[in-house]
């Protein structure tokens, strides 16, 4: 099980989202595929399972697709969001008025399956690096629109969140210390602007920035495109004086040496913009 200290998402947020996935499925005539060969008054009963193992994530965007398509869909999780997967395994069952249930499936497969294969590569990296101390973390590489609900998936697979947007943490990247003027004045300027409870993270690409860097004294430093064995070299001059995270083509066949090196941080963009879809299905059940 991946499932710890999940963040809440507020019901609003989520109704909203699926309500506007409702109506451009729906478009101007509703499922016309379900009126033209349902009759009206049919029920059936569904299934979602996985067809590939992996980890759980939107549960809540599923039951909100059918309860808003029709109030008399009943809604029925079997699991829970952060819940490792077998093939095979029941995730829900949807019970009620059959043309409802199918012109809700879509929608709700949609949000599962994409948010569920954010938690199952998030878990694949966390578990590489469980036995170190470094966490693996989002970034802002995230579909617009979606982020704050890829985001809580990167918690779903045990991952962490790196900032939600521009506005909650200052990160300085090379651009902003090359018109800035370097890493220090970058760094002072940032904290003459910031307030107590803003974050300050500076990115370097070499280790002489680094000890530039730990100069000014910044919360976090962003170690870009850094080879283990500088990694290395790093943590032993940075000497627990700030967090460090590891930033920049972070695969699955490296993450491991990078959380070795001894990094507290490493950040991903690939959990969220690149993630394959969890194969999750719904079947209707025959009695």
């Amino acid at each position: 099980m991946t499932r710890k200290n999940l963040p809440h998402l507020p019901q609003l947020m989520i109704d909203d989202a699926v309500k506007a996935a409702l109506f451009e499925d729906w478009g101007r005539a509703g499922d016309v595929t379900s009126q033209a060969t349902l009759p009206s008054g049919a029920r059936a009963t569904a299934v979602v399972a996985a067809r590939k193992p992996g980890v759980l994530a939107g549960l809540g965007f599923a039951e909100s697709a059918f309860r808003q398509t029709d109030s008399d869909l009943r809604f029925e999780a079997v699991r829970q969001d952060g819940d490792r997967l077998s093939v095979k395994e029941i995730v829900a069952r949807i019970e009620g008025p059959a043309r409802a249930l199918l012109s809700a499936e879509r929608v709700a497969l949609n949000y599962l399956g994409h948010l569920s294969g954010i938690a199952t590569a998030t878990s694949r990296f966390a578990d590489l690096i469980a036995h170190t101390k470094a966490d693996i973390v989002c970034t802002r590489k995230t579909t617009p629109g979606l982020r704050a609900f890829e985001k809580y998936a990167v918690r779903c697979g045990g991952g962490t969140n790196h900032r939600f947007g521009l506005d909650d943490a200052i990160l300085i990247k090379d651009n902003h210390i090359a018109v800035a003027g370097g890493v220090v004045k970058a760094v002072e300027a940032a904290k003459a602007f910031a307030g107590h409870l803003v974050k300050i993270e500076v990115e370097v690409d070499t280790l002489e920035q680094l000890q530039e860097a730990l100069t000014a004294s910044p919360d976090v430093v962003m170690l870009d495109n850094m080879p283990p064995e500088v990694l290395r070299k790093a943590v032993e001059i940075a000497d627990g004086r700030v967090l460090l995270e590891a930033s920049g083509g972070i695969e699955l066949d490296t993450v491991k040496a990078v959380a070795e090196a001894g990094v507290d941080l490493i950040s991903s963009g690939w959990i969220t913009h690149s993630a394959p879809v969890l194969d999750l299905g719904l079947d209707i059940e025959i009695s």
